[in-house]
């Protein structure tokens, strides 16, 4: 191997050890923090906990209903990325393959919902499910991940991968007598698959992870999501806990990190065959 061969793939080796920590780093402070009492966090940094309490873990759940927020972070991340899917892989394929008055327009009205940032539209949106007495409830937020701006991208990534479907394939099933419906789902929806798994793993991650929505709509502490849940680990002098925060936000973050840890190849796939490139 030439010697500049070499020099360059230590640099390269070198560059991402340095990258690697930078990212990995934050995430094992605040592991290792979790499990540290208030006095230590702030110290100096450690690699491993100092007091190794695992009482952290269990106090959060008794300081506030944490369970509940949980659980209504996993009923609102699921419904919502159903509908999303579901709706986007209706809506990709009309915009992909019918034709019907003023489909170019309402395409690019969908494209405006993707550049328009959900502060701009949250004050009528609260209005307006005030008025429709869903004020206080889970029902906005379902919503708003079917059809905010997330839906819009799904709706955006399916369209641009019907759009690379031979056409062969629609003309073979009209050929076999199947109507419009038929076509989508049993030849369009089934060869979807790999773009509507990651639709939805982008959805549930943007769900799970939102935090303006409920802030907004929300105000009663037992329908807190989770990252409002976060916010709400204070003493009676309203300071941080910051190793209960800490400990919730550890146990928050770990099923969606590896959800994404595992499903990140489908996601890569899915932007390169859905033509974001």
């Amino acid at each position: 191997m030439k010697p500049d061969v070499y020099l360059k793939q230590i640099i390269y080796w070198l560059l991402m050890a340095v990258l690697t920590i930078l990212f990995i780093y934050p995430f094992w402070w605040m592991v290792v923090n979790s499990l540290n009492v208030s006095a230590e966090i702030f110290g100096t940094p450690k690699l491993l906990p100092t007091s190794w309490a695992f009482s952290n873990y269990r106090e959060i759940f008794t300081v506030q209903p944490f369970a509940r927020h949980y659980a209504n972070t996993i009923v609102v991340a699921l419904l919502g990325t159903f509908g999303n899917v579901l709706l986007s892989a209706l809506a990709g394929y009309a915009f992909a393959r019918m034709h019907f008055p003023f489909r170019n327009t309402a395409f690019l009205l969908l494209l405006t919902a993707l550049m328009m940032p959900i502060e701009v539209t949250i004050v009528p949106l609260f209005f307006q499910m005030r008025s429709l007495g869903a004020h206080d409830t889970l029902t906005p937020l379902i919503l708003l991940a079917i059809f905010g701006s997330q839906g819009a991208f799904s709706t955006f990534m399916l369209r641009q991968f019907y759009v690379t479907v031979p056409n062969e394939l629609e003309e073979a099933a009209r050929i076999d007598g199947l109507n419009p419906l038929g076509i989508f789902i049993l030849i369009m929806l089934p060869i979807a698959v790999p773009v509507l798994s990651s639709a939805a793993i982008l959805a549930f991650i943007s769900v799970w992870n939102t935090y303006l929505e409920p802030l907004v709509f929300l105000s009663s502490l037992e329908k807190f999501t989770l990252p409002l849940s976060l916010t709400n680990f204070n003493d009676t002098y309203g300071l941080p806990q910051w190793h209960l925060q800490l400990a919730a936000t550890t146990l928050s973050i770990m099923p969606i990190m590896v959800f994404y840890l595992i499903f990140q190849q489908k996601i890569s796939d899915a932007m390169v065959n859905s033509g974001l490139k």
